[in-house]
């Protein structure tokens, strides 16, 4: 534990390298930053500082190894598994202020952003400067950042081109020594445009929880932006027919994304399920075409009472279309279904098989803490995988609330390793029965890789991490 005197040192070492205004061990903003707006336990974080150069950033990271303090990035700060909460307290290092949108090669289709970009922020400035382009937007708040998603396989909107972090071309980060690495073909270009045929180095930093590094800059892939946009809407009589629907969708390159979200919306007095096949065009007659075409492929499907049944939008609640349109999706507004405005989820990377098996299990675990079925099933690639996830609201001010969401939460990680399946972006107790589950030699390795990646043990402690 530090003394009072090496804490002052420390306050007055990232004063000196990000000034004054920009540091601080006030309780009242410490308070802030040791909770995220998840169900994960809060941790006493001592200091915030807000660097603004990839330079403070290194700065940083010296004085906290050389110190032998904790240091704990967050960008956008909407984690809801724990992930940016300082398990064993010292530095949260804010990346708010490093938000420049650095390039856009437009024939290439790539963007570097600092890690401070928010989601809103790089989807207002492509509107405005590059119409013909377009990043793929995760269900989440415009205020979540570009880089913090991304490095966590979130997915999106263009889910038929794979998770996010498929879409990394190339890092910019600083190790836990203090050292800077400059990933993908920036190590011998000065290009940004891809990771092959270099070794991958890059996977280093995804999906490790800043446990590796603090990735300061990343160049991200583009997408053509089309003119039209639109989306049918299917209703789900019988969750054992989504596999080989989804399927079938898939097979034919022709949507940009297929999401199924299951509800009880409030005073609704059953829980609706619906599909919703994301469509782009150029024309208004493609447009037609594809819709058309989808319409057809489920006129037959299915044994009579399990079919997909298409649902024109005009026949569904202008509020659930609205939300499914707009962005970000309909999922984010589960966090409203109960007072308190909170929500957790347990998100799983399943074959698509194995999408009944997860619905029913998940019902169960519903059930047994009391509450409705809430999920989000997201194509990813091809039909290659889905992210499934299972979220569970509670009240932030009640503290039984919040138990029920955490004990559902245990359940489904469980549930979801014991049917195969590989849970994200997991909370401290759910990366903990990850490992227990994990291969011996595998996890051997992560941790040879973390000791050489950040010898001081300084970089997001608690995260994949024996316990």
């Amino acid at each position: 534990m530090k003394m009072a005197g090496d804490k002052d040192h420390v306050y007055e070492g990232l004063k000196t390298i990000v000034g004054d205004a920009f540091v601080s061990r006030d309780i009242e903003e410490l308070y802030m930053y040791s909770r995220d707006p998840g169900a994960s336990i809060p941790r006493n974080a001592d200091w915030v500082v807000l660097p603004n150069t990839t330079d403070d950033v290194r700065k940083i990271v010296v004085l906290a190894r050389d110190m032998k303090i904790p240091v704990v990035p967050i960008s956008g700060g909407l984690t809801l598994s724990g992930l940016a909460v300082p398990v064993k307290g010292g530095i949260v290092m804010d990346m708010r202020r490093m938000d420049r949108i650095v390039e856009v090669n437009e024939m290439s289709r790539y963007v570097v952003v600092e890690s401070g970009v928010s989601q809103g922020k790089l989807l207002s400035f492509l509107k405005e400067n590059y119409p013909m382009l377009r990043h793929s937007m995760p269900d989440a708040p415009p205020a979540a950042s570009v880089v913090g998603n991304t490095l966590i396989y979130g997915s999106g909107h263009l889910s038929k081109h794979g998770a996010h972090s498929e879409m990394i071309n190339g890092l910019e980060v600083v190790l836990g020594d203090g050292e800077i690495l400059r990933l993908g073909s920036l190590a011998v270009s000065p290009y940004w445009f891809g990771r092959a045929p270099l070794p991958d180095l890059v996977s280093l930093f995804v999906n490790w929880f800043g446990t590796t590094g603090i990735v300061t800059r990343l160049s991200l892939k583009l997408y053509p932006a089309h003119p039209l946009r639109d989306m049918l809407i299917f209703l789900v009589q019988d969750p054992g027919t989504i596999p080989e629907a989804v399927s079938r969708i898939t097979a034919t390159d022709l949507m940009e994304d297929v999401l199924i979200v299951a509800s009880r919306p409030p005073k609704s007095p059953s829980v609706i399920s619906l599909l919703t096949v994301y469509l782009t065009a150029e024309t208004p007659e493609e447009l037609d075409f594809k819709k058309e075409l989808f319409v057809d492929m489920f006129k037959d499907f299915g044994k009579e009472g399990s079919k997909i049944v298409f649902t024109p939008k005009e026949m569904l609640p202008q509020k659930l279309v609205h939300g499914f349109m707009e962005e970000p999706q309909y999922a984010a507004a589960t966090a409203d279904f109960k007072k308190g405005g909170g929500f957790e989820y347990v998100g799983v990377v399943l074959p698509l098989s194995m999408v009944p098996v997860a619905w029913k299990k998940g019902e169960d675990i519903a059930k047994k803490h009391g509450f409705d079925p809430l999920y989000t099933v997201r194509n990813v690639g091809l039909g290659h995988s889905v992210v499934f996830a299972f979220a569970y609201p509670f009240n932030r001010a009640d503290e039984k609330s919040l138990k029920r969401s955490r004990d559902a939460l245990a359940d489904t990680n469980d549930m979801a390793l014991e049917i195969g399946g590989t849970p994200w972006k997991s909370e401290l107790e759910g990366q903990a029965r990850i490992m227990a589950r994990m291969d011996p030699m595998v996890l051997s390795v992560m941790h040879g890789i973390k000791k050489v990646m950040d010898p001081e043990g300084i970089m997001n402690p608690g995260n994949w991490e024996h316990r």
